[in-house]
C-alpha cells in the first residue's frame, strides 16, 4: 500500500516533485501557507487547479488572437471594397439604375450615275400599344379596327407578344400606315387608351421593279445571318434592324449599315424609363453611287416587255454597268416590311423565275455568240487565218456523225469574215476541231468564261468551260472530237451567263484588256451630325477623302477605271474578228442586218445566236423540223445577241438573252435600241454642257437634284421573220 502511493505521486507530479527545494518554495508554496489539511489530499488538489489556470490562460490567448485576425481581415476587406474597388461597384450599381438603348442608324442611300435616288429611307408610321395603359387589350383592338384595318394575324401576334413582354413595353400593332390612317388614329387617341403613333424608318425603292435584281432588298436578321456575319455588331440583335439580303444591298451592307448610337436612360426598380441621361446620335451608313443609268434601265425594261430575258450594257473602258435587266423582276418594296404568303407563292411558282437574277445567275448555252471565241482561238493558235476558206455544203461529217449547219443548203465557200457575218456553223466546226478543246478552253477563260468575272454582287455563277478531266470525272468517258466540234458553235457542255457574254464583247473591242464589270461608282462616307464626333471614328483623313469624292467628275472616274491587264491577243486578230461582227450587222445577208443602227456615227457590230434547249432527232430532221412556235414555250430555242457601238471607237458592249425567244434576230433589236439610246443620251448631255453629277451628302433625301437626260424615241419597230427564207432551219 505504501508502495502504490509513492508510484502515484511520481506519475502525477514527476520524480522530483517533492524535492526539498520544491517543498519549501516550489509549486505548492511555503509550508506556512499550506492549508491545514491532509498532506496527501492538499498537494493533489492544488496541483490540479494550477494546471487548469495555465490551460485557461493559453486558450484565452489563442481566442483573442483569432478574434484580432478576424477583425483585421474584415477591416481590410471593407477598406478594399469601399476605397480601392469603389469604382467597379459604383458602375455595377449604375447598371441597375441606368439602361442603355441602342439607336438604329439611318441606312446609307443609293444613287444612280446621275444622282437619281434608287434606295432611300422613308418614314414608317406605326401604331404601338402599351398593355398597362390599355386596360382591356381586346376591346382596344376592336376599337382600333373601326379606324384602320387590323387583321386576325395582327391581333394574334399582338396578344402573343404582350404575354411575353413586360406590361409597360410597347408592342407594334400595325406599321407602314399612310397619312390618312395616321390622321384617323391621332384624332381618336383620347378614346384609344394605350395606343400611340410611333415613327420609324422603312427602306424604300422609288423605281420598284426596275431595280429589284440590282439592289436586292432588306430584311430582318435571321439566325443564319448572325452566324454568317459573326455577331460582333450589337445592331444585329435589335428586332427592328434590317440588313441587306440580296443584290447590292447585301454586297455593300457593312458600308450601308452605319454605326449605332446610344441613349442612356434612368430606370426604376421594375425597368420603367424615368428620364434620358445622355445620348450619342447614330451615324448614318455611307451613301453609294452606282454606274447604273436608271433612265436606260427603265427604257430597257420597256423594250423587253413581258419576256423572260436578260440585258446587260457596260462601258468597255471602265467596266461600269449601265444597265442590268433580269425580266421578269420583283418589287423590292414588298420585302421591306415582310412579304405576304400569297405574294411569295406567286413569285416562286412563276415559271419565268422572277426571283432569279438571270444576268449573273442564269446559265445558258452561248450558241453562235461563242463563235467569237472560236475565231480568236483559231487565229491565236494558227489553226486559221483571216483569209482561210472552207466549203459549207450545209453539214459537217466527222466519222460516222453528221453535224448540220443552220442553213440547210449551206453557205458555199466562206472565209472568216463571211463565216461571222452569216454565222456559218461548218466553218467553226472545223476550226474547233483544229484548235482542240484545250486551246479553245484556254481562250474562253481569257474572255471571262468558266469562272465568276468578279462583279460586286453576291451569288454570281461562273458557268462551265468543259475540259477532258471534267468529262471523265462527271460522265466516266473520255473527251471526243465531236465534243470539240459542237463546243465550237457554243453548244456541247458550255454554260455561260449573260454578264459573261457582255464581258467577252467588252474584252474584245477594248483592245484585248481584261476589263472587270463593276456596279459601284463611288462610296461616299457620311459624317456624324453630332458636332463632328463620330462613333465610327471617321477621322480627318476620311473627311478629306469624302470632300475629294464630292468634287470628282464622272468622266474622270471613267478614265481612272480603265487600267486593266492585257490579255495578250494579237491586235490584228482582234481587228479581223471585229470586221466580221461589223459585217454581220451592217452588210446585206448579215444575220443582224435588219436590226442595224442607221444613225451616222452610231453604227454597231454584233453577233446573233440561238441555242437549242432540246435535242432534234434524226427522225424529225428527215420529216421536217417542227416550227418553234408550234412547240411548248419551254422547249423553244434561246435567242442571244452580243453587240458593241460605235464601231469607230467602241464605248459600249451589250448582251441580250431572251429565254425561248427562238432566233437571235429577236434579241438584236433590243440591243440596237438600247445602244442607240445610250449614245443619244451622251450627245444630249454633251450638247447641254452637263457633267454627270455626284450626289451630295447633306442627309436630305430631297437632294441631290438629279440631272437626267431625256429619253429619245426608240427606233422603228422590227419584226424578224418567223421562219428563214428558202426553207432554212432557223434564223441566227
Amino acid at each position: 500500500m505504501k508502495f502504490f502511493r509513492r508510484f502515484r505521486r511520481r506519475t502525477l507530479f514527476g520524480r522530483n516533485s517533492f524535492s526539498k527545494s520544491n517543498a519549501s518554495s516550489g509549486f505548492f508554496g511555503s509550508p506556512s501557507s499550506r492549508p491545514r489539511r491532509s498532506r496527501r489530499g492538499t498537494n493533489f488538489v492544488t496541483a490540479r487547479d494550477g494546471m487548469r489556470e495555465e490551460q485557461f490562460t493559453r486558450r484565452a490567448i489563442m481566442i483573442g488572437g483569432f478574434q484580432a485576425l478576424l477583425f483585421s481581415s474584415l477591416a481590410a476587406r471593407l477598406f478594399y471594397l469601399s476605397v480601392i474597388d469603389s469604382s467597379r461597384y459604383s458602375t455595377l450599381a449604375d447598371v441597375n439604375r441606368v439602361g442603355l438603348k441602342l439607336l438604329i442608324p439611318p441606312r446609307g442611300r443609293i444613287f444612280d450615275r446621275y444622282g437619281e435616288k434608287l434606295a432611300i429611307n422613308r418614314l414608317n408610321y406605326r401604331v404601338m400599344l402599351v398593355r398597362e395603359q390599355a386596360g382591356d387589350v381586346a376591346a382596344t383592338l376592336d376599337a382600333l379596327s373601326l379606324l384602320i384595318e387590323v387583321t386576325d394575324s395582327d391581333r394574334q401576334r399582338v396578344l402573343h407578344e404582350i404575354e411575353n413582354k413586360r406590361s409597360f413595353v410597347p408592342v407594334m400593332v400595325r406599321e407602314n400606315l399612310n397619312w390618312e390612317e395616321v390622321s384617323r388614329v391621332e384624332l381618336n387617341v383620347p378614346d384609344l387608351p394605350g395606343l400611340t403613333i410611333d415613327v420609324g424608318q422603312l427602306r424604300h425603292f422609288p423605281h420598284t421593279f426596275a431595280v429589284g435584281h440590282i439592289l436586292g432588298y432588306v430584311g430582318a436578321v435571321s439566325e443564319s445571318d448572325q452566324a454568317a456575319l459573326g455577331g460582333d455588331d450589337p445592331l444585329l440583335e435589335l428586332p427592328d434592324f434590317r440588313i441587306g439580303k440580296n443584290g447590292v444591298e447585301r454586297y455593300y451592307d457593312p458600308q450601308l449599315r452605319g454605326t449605332a448610337g446610344a441613349s442612356r436612360i434612368e430606370v426604376n426598380s421594375v425597368g420603367r424609363a424615368v428620364r434620358e441621361l445622355s445620348r450619342i446620335e447614330a451615324v448614318p451608313g455611307h451613301d453609294l453611287q452606282l454606274n447604273i443609268d436608271i433612265g436606260l434601265q427603265e427604257y430597257g425594261n420597256l423594250l423587253v416587255g413581258d419576256q423572260s430575258a436578260s440585258v446587260v450594257l457596260m462601258d468597255v473602258k471602265s467596266g461600269g454597268i449601265l444597265t442590268m435587266i433580269s425580266a421578269p423582276a420583283f418589287d423590292p418594296n414588298v420585302f421591306s416590311s415582310g412579304v405576304s404568303p400569297q405574294v411569295w407563292n406567286e413569285l416562286i411558282s412563276n415559271p419565268k423565275h422572277p426571283l432569279t437574277n438571270k444576268s449573273t445567275s442564269g446559265l445558258y448555252a452561248p450558241g453562235s455568240t461563242f463563235k467569237i471565241v472560236t475565231a480568236m482561238a483559231g487565229l491565236e493558235n494558227g489553226a486559221i487565218t483571216e483569209s482561210t476558206e472552207m466549203a459549207c455544203p450545209g453539214h459537217y461529217d466527222l466519222g460516222d456523225s453528221r453535224f448540220h449547219c443552220w442553213r440547210r443548203g449551206g453557205h458555199g465557200i466562206v472565209n472568216l469574215q463571211r463565216a461571222l457575218k452569216e454565222s456559218c456553223d461548218v466553218f467553226f466546226y472545223e476550226t474547233a476541231r483544229r484548235v482542240g478543246i484545250d486551246k479553245l478552253g484556254e481562250t474562253a477563260r481569257k474572255f471571262g468564261f468558266g469562272k465568276a468575272v468578279g462583279i460586286d454582287m453576291p451569288s454570281e455563277r461562273g458557268g462551265l468551260v468543259p475540259t477532258r478531266n471534267w468529262k471523265q470525272a462527271n460522265y466516266g468517258i473520255q473527251w471526243m472530237q465531236g465534243d470539240s466540234v459542237t463546243a465550237g458553235i457554243g453548244q456541247s457542255f458550255l454554260q455561260v451567263t449573260p454578264l459573261q457574254l457582255a464581258v467577252m464583247m467588252a474584252r474584245l473591242v477594248n483592245g484585248g484588256k481584261a476589263v472587270t464589270p463593276r456596279l459601284k461608282r463611288q462610296l461616299i462616307p457620311n459624317q456624324a451630325k453630332n458636332g463632328g464626333a463620330s462613333p465610327n471614328h471617321i477621322g480627318k483623313e476620311m473627311v478629306g477623302q469624302y470632300d475629294a469624292l464630292k468634287s470628282t467628275k464622272i468622266s474622270e472616274a471613267d478614265k481612272a477605271g480603265g487600267q486593266f491587264a492585257d490579255l495578250g491577243f494579237d491586235p490584228n486578230h482582234v481587228q479581223a474578228v471585229m470586221r466580221g461582227l461589223i459585217a454581220a450587222t451592217n452588210e446585206p445577208n448579215g444575220t443582224a442586218y435588219a436590226a442595224r443602227i442607221t444613225d451616222a456615227g452610231m453604227e454597231m457590230g454584233g453577233k446573233t445566236g440561238s441555242a437549242q434547249v432540246r435535242r432534234i432527232s434524226k427522225y424529225e430532221r428527215e420529216r421536217g423540223i417542227r416550227p418553234q412556235e408550234s412547240i411548248p414555250w419551254e422547249q423553244r430555242d434561246n435567242a442571244l445577241f452580243v453587240a458593241f457601238a460605235p464601231i469607230d471607237a467602241p464605248r459600249y458592249a451589250c448582251s441580250v438573252v431572251v429565254e425561248h425567244g427562238i432566233h437571235g434576230s429577236w434579241a438584236a433589236p433590243i440591243a440596237r435600241d438600247l445602244l442607240r439610246q445610250a449614245m443619244l443620251r451622251d450627245k444630249l448631255l454633251a450638247g447641254l454642257g452637263h457633267e454627270q453629277p455626284t450626289p451630295n451628302n447633306d442627309g436630305d433625301d430631297a437632294n441631290p437634284k438629279p440631272v437626267t437626260p431625256p429619253v429619245a424615241a426608240p427606233a422603228p419597230a422590227f419584226s424578224p421573220p418567223i421562219s428563214a427564207p428558202n426553207g432554212n432551219d432557223a434564223v441566227e
